[in-house]
């Protein structure tokens, strides 16, 4: 069991400080839908484009007719297997260019190639058009030979959703289970019925409830958030892989992160909920200047390998 520091590292606590009087204060005066989202969108991917660690590889690809990257850290091996990870962004934004560093650092932690996915956004392509491209890259996986022990899931915020979703998919179509996933900072219940109770309590310094509440509406359309296929937090769960869940105290989404972690063990599956105190949503994302981001994502990879040699062992 990984033991948490008990207390946030100095930068932890300076870059909650600063997004809480940058980024929280400029997303309480833009409106949820008021601003073109092709500006948001442009200045997500301009942040994204910092340089890849030394003997990172990228190729493009189209796995099943849905746009990727692959994303091959120096130190990952193509023949060990795949992790498909699908981006947050809140199910409007984000992009293989906004992740591909994130993607980066877990397939050096992980030693496997990330198949970060290019999938369509809301509002112009609603549910279920996203959760449709991530099980149409997991068939093509399938497809192309890998083993369900070789192929890992995973995804932050709105893609830990997704993430959630394609098991769900997996299990009503009788495919083959992935060996493990992952759950960065996941975005779960699109109703976000906790959301402003938990900010009023603790203020999110990211992450604004009205916001999140907006594109949970935006990703599901016309379609109640009671669907299937949207209200992941109650959809049946037996026979899902190991989960490792890792989120940030200071999150207003902590709540979705306990109830999934509640629900995968009451169904008898397992998983790893970890709450890193002080951390704020995503904060993966701050590698390699976060002390507790590089930790994490040695536990990622810790993860991995500790599931991999179980499969192998047995």
């Amino acid at each position: 069991m990984l033991e948490l520091p008990p207390t946030p590292s100095v930068a932890s606590r300076l870059l909650a400080l600063l997004m809480l009087r940058s980024l929280r204060v400029l997303g309480g005066v833009v409106r949820p839908g008021t601003t073109p989202l092709r500006i948001v969108r442009d200045a997500f991917d301009a942040i994204g484009r910092t340089p890849l660690p030394r003997g990172t590889k990228i190729k493009p690809v189209t796995p099943g007719g849905v746009p990727g990257l692959l994303v091959t850290a120096k130190e990952a091996q193509e023949s060990t297997g795949i992790l498909l990870y699908l981006h947050g962004g809140g199910f409007v934004c984000g992009s293989p260019r906004t992740h591909r560093q994130l993607a980066a650092r877990i397939s050096a932690s992980t030693g496997l190639p990330i198949l970060l996915l290019d999938y369509r956004l809301a509002p112009e392509h609603p549910f279920p058009a996203a959760a449709e491209d991530a099980l149409t890259a997991y068939r093509w996986l399938l497809s192309e030979g890998y083993q369900p022990s070789q192929i890992v899931v995973g995804g932050d915020s709105a893609g830990g959703h997704l993430t959630a979703c394609l098991l769900a998919d997996i299990a009503q179509d009788k495919l083959p289970m992935p060996s493990a996933a992952i759950m960065l900072s996941p975005f779960l219940d699109l109703t976000g019925a906790e959301l402003a109770s938990r900010d009023l309590a603790l203020r999110d310094p990211f992450v604004p409830p009205d916001y999140a509440v907006w594109c949970g509406l935006a990703y599901a359309g016309e379609n109640l958030l009671s669907h299937r296929r949207l209200d992941v937090l109650k959809v049946r769960k037996r026979g899902w892989p190991p989960v490792l869940i890792q989120v940030g105290g200071t999150e207003c989404l902590l709540g979705d992160s306990e109830r999934m972690a509640e629900s995968l063990r009451r169904a008898g599956g397992y998983c790893d909920l970890q709450v890193w105190p002080g951390q704020v949503h995503v904060f993966h994302w701050f590698a390699p200047w976060l002390p507790e981001a590089n930790a994490a994502l040695r536990h990622i990879g810790e993860f991995v390998r500790e599931v991999s040699s179980e499969i192998v062992a047995a």
